[in-house]
C-alpha cells in the first residue's frame, strides 16, 4: 500500500519536532511563523498551525507578539522519560514477539533510512526516521493505546548530547541495534527482544546526562528567534 502524501501542515510539524527532540535547539528559542514562513517558501497558516499543535503537545509556549518558545525539561524529567519508554517498549516488544503475524518486512527500509541518516550526519533526520521506525513497531503489537502514550513520552523527550562523540556513538550502535530487533523478532526470540530494547533506550541516559554538563559548561548565549 502506497503512504499517504503528507499534507504541508503535517510536513512543517514533522521537521520541527523532530529538530526540537533532537536536542539542537537551545532553551528558550523562540519561533517566529512569519519568519519560519519565509524561510520554507510557503504561507504562515501551515507554520502556525504545526506551532499550535506543537503548543498542544506541550513542546513550545506561546510568546505575546514574539512567536512560541521552546520548551526545556529538566534532566531528571529526561531521564524518567526514557525509563517510562523503557517500560512500555519492552512490553511491547516482548508481546510482538510471541506473535505468528509480526509483518515486520516494511519496518527494514525504515531501519536502512536512520543508518543513512546516520552516515549523513543529518541528527534531525535520524530523529524523524527513529520515531517513525518505533512507531510502527509498537503499532504492531496490538495493544491499541499504547502507540499514542509511546509517542506522547517521545515528542516531549529532548536527545541532549546527540552530536556529541558519546552521542554520534550511541546513533552508530542504535541503528545497528534496529537491525537486531527486527532480526529477533523474526525469530520469535522474546528474551534477546527484552535484552536489545532495554540497552537501546537506557544507553541514552549517559548521553543525555554528559550532553547536559558540556552544555552547563560552554559560554551563556541568549535564546535566539527564528
Amino acid at each position: 500500500m502506497a503512504s499517504r502524501k503528507l499534507s504541508l501542515r503535517e510536513q512543517v510539524l514533522g521537521d520541527l519536532r523532530a529538530e526540537i527532540v533532537s536536542g539542537l535547539v537551545e532553551a528558550g528559542h523562540v519561533y517566529s511563523a512569519p519568519t519560519l514562513a519565509a524561510e520554507l517558501g510557503v504561507s504562515t497558516t501551515p507554520v502556525r498551525e504545526a506551532l499550535l499543535e506543537l503548543h498542544r503537545q506541550g513542546l513550545v509556549t506561546p510568546l505575546p507578539n514574539r512567536g512560541f518558545q521552546v520548551v526545556m525539561p529538566s534532566t531528571e524529567e529526561l531521564v524518567q522519560l526514557l525509563e517510562l519508554r523503557e517500560l512500555l517498549e519492552t512490553y511491547a516488544l516482548e508481546r510482538l514477539a510471541r506473535q505468528e503475524d509480526k509483518d515486520l518486512a516494511p519496518l527494514y527500509p525504515m531501519a536502512e533510512r536512520i543508518a543513512e541518516a546516520v552516515e549523513r550526519g543529518d541528527p534531525v533526520a535520524y530523529v524523524a526516521a527513529d520515531r517513525e521506525f518505533h512507531l510502527a513497531l509498537v503499532g504492531r503489537a496490538g495493544v491499541a493505546k499504547l502507540s499514542s502514550f509511546i509517542s506522547d513520552l517521545r515528542d516531549h523527550m529532548r536527545l541532549i548530547g546527540l552530536e556529541t562523540q558519546q552521542g554520534l556513538a550511541r546513533q552508530r550502535d542504535s541503528a545497528a541495534e534496529h537491525f537486531q530487533l527486527l532480526d529477533l523478532l523474526e525469530a520469535g526470540d522474546s528474551e534477546g527482544v527484552c535484552r536489545i530494547i532495554g540497552h537501546h533506550i537506557s544507553a541514552w541516559k549517559d548521553v543525555l546526562r554528559a550532553g547536559t554538563a558540556q552544555a552547563a559548561q560552554a559560554p551563556a548565549g541568549g535564546p535566539g528567534a527564528r
